[in-house]
């Protein structure tokens, strides 16, 4: 795998390690971590597999910058809107909740070093700074994701190097619920931390002299590092705090302030790499948008960049205090926009031969298609079934 590719894993990787990371032991922790580990893995496998799906989509559909493109030759004009209004919606939501979370991260950075500034000042800010690398355009996206990705790694090591050492088995083994609604309940919370699909259709665009094998170990390798994070960190953070510990703990800044009460380190190290976290999201959700709107507008870059940011930016200041409750309302579109709409797309896509005549074929002179066939699709039509029950209950 070359640099270009690997640096798109690294934003698959990065759009997919939010925030929702650091959340993950305390949902988990009362269902031990045999159940933990089946429930994410089974969430992983389903995502993958929907990511495929709508890579093989992107490929027969000829590329584009967005899923508007992609969605109009697939779906007509009826699915066309309907894809726009649910991408819409969940990058907007996404990007309210990255600006909100950056935005008070900014403000207590500051703080530290004597420098005041208001949330709205913060928010402002960051977002108009980091808006201009998303209109910068893909390559340094990806140049600066690397950067800031090796950093991620370089907190999440040493984060893992403090709390291994005093891992417990006895807290590793003990469930404290056996209740299997309310850990289909956690689906949710996972699904979403998995939520990296909205990068696809701009990814392939990037590495478009790139053959589809390497396409699609790019999507693969780019949806195992989060899985191995999530799993390493889980395994990290139950270890060194019981059940009961964890039960008590109400939001992450608790979690951190537990973990970091043994280890010195800890609270630093895992401010930055929450921060770390929150740019790499924002910038690959940030980037499928603004490639999105110049999809569908056709406007210049100016115009882009405003149609990306203003909304999502007023959304921010007028639910300044309200990052968790944004980021869970994404969850039942992106149910929708990353599972049952790539299974649309695929399914008409191999139904018609026209498509099978003009898709576009790499250096082996081959067309893409995932397998599993149609026992995969009905088990990935399932899975996305799964998950609104999660949504719902």
């Amino acid at each position: 795998m070359n640099l270009k590719l690997l640096g798109s894993s690294l934003i698959i990787a990065g759009t997919a390690l939010g925030a929702g990371m650091l959340a993950i032991p305390m949902v988990l922790a009362q269902f031990g971590l045999v159940w933990g580990t089946l429930l994410m893995l089974v969430i992983w496998l389903g995502t993958t597999y929907a990511a495929l799906l709508l890579l093989e989509a992107s490929i027969k559909a000829g590329g584009g910058l967005g899923m508007n493109t992609i969605a109009r030759k697939t779906l007509g004009k009826g699915g066309q809107a309907i894809t726009n209004g649910l991408l819409y919606a969940l990058l907007v939501c996404l990007l309210m909740a990255y600006i909100i979370g950056a935005g008070d991260l900014v403000v207590k950075l500051l703080d530290g070093i004597g420098v005041e500034v208001s949330m709205m000042q913060a928010q402002i800010a960051f977002t108009l700074l980091a808006g201009l690398v998303v209109a910068a355009g893909t390559g340094v996206i990806d140049k600066i994701n690397r950067a800031l990705f090796a950093i991620m790694v370089v907190m999440l090591l040493i984060t893992l190097f403090s709390l291994v050492p005093s891992i417990s088995a006895e807290n590793l083994l003990i469930a404290t619920s056996d209740s299997k609604i309310d850990l289909i309940k956690t689906s949710s919370v996972l699904f979403t931390s998995f939520g990296f699909m909205v990068v696809i259709p701009s990814l392939v665009t990037y590495n478009k002299e790139a053959t589809h094998k390497q396409l699609q170990t790019m999507v693969v390798v780019g949806s195992l590092i989060p899985l191995f994070s999530y799993l390493l960190w889980l395994y990290a953070a139950i270890g060194n705090l019981s059940a009961e510990q964890m039960l008590q703990l109400h939001n992450v800044s608790e979690l951190i302030a537990a973990l970091g009460s043994n280890h010195s380190m800890i609270n630093f190290v895992l401010s930055v790499f929450t921060g770390m976290a929150l740019l790499t999201s924002f910038l690959g959700v940030a980037m499928a948008l603004f490639d999105q709107n110049a999809d569908a507008f056709k406007q210049n870059k100016a115009v882009t960049y405003a149609l990306t940011f203003v909304l999502p930016l007023v959304g921010a200041l007028a639910a300044a205090d309200k990052f968790l409750s944004v980021l869970g309302s994404a969850g039942i579109i992106l149910v929708f926009l990353a599972v049952f709409i790539p299974m649309a797309m695929t399914i008409k896509l191999r139904g018609d031969k026209l498509f099978d005549e003009n898709a576009v074929v790499d250096t082996t002179g081959t067309v893409y298609q995932v397998g599993g066939g149609q026992m995969a699709m009905g088990l990935s039509f399932l899975f996305g079934c799964f998950l609104l029950v999660a949504e719902l209950i």
